[in-house]
Parts: C-alpha cells; structure tokens; sequence
C-alpha cells in the first residue's frame, strides 16, 4: 500500500530542499535563529510583511494528492486549486491577509477549499545557479545581501563557452523561455478576440540591449536585480571589485534606458543587457523547484500555476453585453453620486 503524503511531508521536502531554512517551530520564528524570516517593509503604514519560509497555513496531517507550484498566490490561484482538486499549493513569493487572497482572510479562503499553503522566496534564492545559466554565464560569486541589504541579490559569473558574445545572450534568452511560441499565442489571441492592440508580458519584456552591441565580447558578467535595492553606486563598487567584468545583466526587474544603472554601466565601460523579467521566473525558478518536488514526493501529482497577463484597450474588453453592463453600473452608480457611508 501506498504511502499517504501529507503536509508535513511536504514541508519536510521543502526543508531537505533548501537545506534547512523553512520554519519548524515558533522559535524559528521569534528567536532570530533563521535568518530567512525577515520583515519587508516601504514604511508604508500597516503594509509591512513578515516572510516565513514553510508552511504558512494548513494542517500537517492533511494529505496531499495534489499540489501546485505558484509564483505569486492570487485568488485565481485559489480558484484554480480548488476546481482542480489541488490540496497543497507553493507559492515562491510570501504570502499575507487579503493581499493574496482576494481581499478576506485567508484562513477562511484556504479551509473552504481544503488547501495548505507554503512560501519560500529569500530562503530559495541562491540555491541553484539556472538564472545564471539562463542568461549564458556560470556564477563563481553569489551574494544575497549585497550591501547587507537582506534581497539586494547579485551573482558575477563567466561567460560559458557557447556564449561568446551579446547577441548570443539574447538569442539563448529567446530559446529558453520559448518567446517564438509567446509570440504566437499573443498572435493567437489578438486574431481571436480581432484586437491588434492587445499586449501581453511575457512578449513586452524580452530581452533587450540597452548599451554595446550585439557583436561584443563576453567575459565577465554582473548579474544585478534591480528591485531589490542594486544602485548604481553598488555597480560602481562591484566593478572596482571585479574590474575585469565586461557586461551587466538586470534580470527580473527591467531599467529603462535612462536609468542611473545604465548611464553608470556606460560611463564604466560595461555593456547592459536586460534579461528575463519577473513574469520568467516562474520557468527559472518554479520549474526547478517543482521538479525537486516531483522526486522527492513521486507519489504527489505536480503542476504549475503560469500567469499570463494581457494588455487590452477598455473599448475592446469582453464581449458587448458585458461592456454595457460596465457603462451602466459607472454610469447609474459610480459617477457624480453623493458620497454616503451604508
């Protein structure tokens, strides 16, 4: 007979996975003794998130049949794990009250559809080198805190050998991450829905050179991730050191052209090339992740939750019967009515 799997097995997978940095106990949590349990905050009154790698909600006795791999947990996400007999979902990014769960609390959410939820984020990052491996290079420095700032991520990485030059960086992005096809799946949808104008991430935000050429020499690569706090006075001081390095890579979150980090990479000689945005990583870094778990729990069916965000003019939006359903309500309801409290 067939083991059960539950939620304890899974967190279990999760810790042998990340060699022991998900939570375990309430200590974990309030002694300071992870160091992966760490607050993200913008001073923003009340928006503050604690991130706690592990099982965030759920029973560990329940079993698991099913789970799902997420990036992000959306009330989507939710919909989908519980039409489609999912008892366990893994969302990489942390998780809290109404922000990712449709406005209410999750608990109540979660129970309705018998789901256990986990996170991992910072406690995943720096486990394995495929982002650098992706963008054509091979890490020899990985540091997740750069300028002790607890995310700030940077690798420095050579070059592989098939991977001479820039255009070659862009050409591998464009066959790892299958953009041929999202090229025409977007092509698909706008011909279906006859709506030119639609746009959709993953084609928005392919990989692009902002400065060098194609032509030029590869050697040494910075591999920086903007969003979380790289400035263009940590490029400065990474050169100095590593002064050999040639080329920066921004990957997850994208710069534009006139950036700080940009006009910083030129005047040091640096080539700057955008990689994958954050709608990949669910490829990078979900996949991998997903993979480990489909070994460890064989007995567990494991799938992966992609997002696709499009892009389309508000006239062109649905069907007609629901835009005249949204001209009715903002124009009955929301426009130039007194404001009440009920």
């Amino acid at each position: 007979m067939d083991k059960i799997i539950r939620v304890k097995d899974v967190l279990a997978a999760l810790d042998q996975i990340t060699g022991g940095r998900c939570v375990k106990s309430l200590a974990d949590i309030f002694s300071g003794s992870n160091k992966f349990v760490i607050m993200k905050s913008s001073h923003i009154p009340g928006k503050a998130c604690m991130e706690l790698p592990g099982l965030v909600c759920g029973d560990l006795e329940a079993p698991v049949k099913k789970l799902a791999v997420t990036m992000t947990l959306t009330e989507c996400n939710i919909e989908l794990a519980g039409a489609t007999g999912v008892d366990a979902i893994i969302a990489h990014h942390p998780v809290v009250d109404a922000a990712n769960s449709g406005g209410v609390n999750m608990r109540g959410y979660l129970d309705l559809y018998g789901l256990s939820v986990f996170e991992l984020h910072e406690a995943f990052h720096g486990l394995h080198p495929g982002i650098a491996y992706i963008h054509g290079h091979q890490a020899f420095r990985v540091d997740i805190a750069y300028g002790n700032i607890p995310g700030n991520i940077v690798y420095v990485g050579r070059a592989l050998a098939d991977v001479p030059t820039i255009g070659a960086i862009l050409d591998r992005l464009n066959e790892f991450m299958g953009m041929g096809e999202e090229q025409k799946m977007l092509l698909t949808e706008k011909n279906v829905r006859d709506c030119n104008e639609i746009c959709e991430t993953n084609v928005a935000t392919g990989g692009k050179l902002l400065v060098g050429s194609r032509e030029n020499k590869v050697g040494t690569i910075i591999h920086i991730f903007p969003h979380t706090g790289f400035t263009a006075q940590h490029l400065a001081r990474i050169k100095q050191e590593h002064p050999e390095a040639d080329t920066v890579i921004a990957s997850i979150s994208r710069v534009r052209e006139d950036s700080e980090l940009v006009n910083k990479a030129a005047e040091l000689g640096l080539n700057f090339v955008v990689g994958n945005s954050h709608a990949m990583e669910m490829l990078e870094n979900g996949l991998p992740l997903a993979a480990a778990l489909h070994n460890l729990l064989p007995a567990v069916e494991v799938v992966l939750f992609r997002e696709r965000i499009t892009s389309t003019p508000l006239y062109r939006v649905g069907t007609t019967a629901i835009r005249n359903y949204a001209d009715y309500i903002a124009r009955e309801y929301l426009i130039n009515k007194a404001r009440r409290y009920e």
